[in-house]
């Protein structure tokens, strides 16, 4: 069963995409494997304090990606083959590195300033 114990909300985007987010980030990670079981629809919303709408578009649009697949009445299961994690990590590596990006040079840093601070924090 995929676990949601390291999921935290935070401001700023809707829940339903930080949970597919959440989902994409451990399967890069390496914490959810291709026919991992998913908790319910109900279950999920009771442990987040989220109306199962929003867990029902997340899975929705997981479902339309490629990435879980469900039945009326029965589990859902990731679906993680090696070309589709392959897609999913060079989606969020592209996003994560544009956001920083972006972040850092409103901020006025400079790319060897930026350079530096990935070197020193990766430590």
């Amino acid at each position: 069963m995929v676990s949601f114990e390291r999921f935290t909300m935070e401001d700023g985007s809707p829940i339903y995409q930080q949970i597919v987010l959440y989902l994409k980030r451990e399967a890069v990670a390496g914490r959810v494997m291709d026919g991992d079981e998913l908790p319910s629809r109900r279950v999920l919303s009771a442990l987040l304090g989220v109306n199962p709408n929003t867990v029902q578009k997340s899975y929705r649009i997981l479902e339309e990606e490629g990435l879980i697949q469900s039945h009326s009445g029965a589990k859902s299961y990731m679906v993680l083959s090696g070309q589709k994690l392959s897609r999913v990590t060079a989606e969020l590596l592209e996003s994560e590195a544009k956001a920083a990006v972006r972040t850092l040079k409103q901020m006025g840093i400079s790319k060897e300033e930026a350079m530096a601070l990935f070197s020193r924090y990766w430590e």
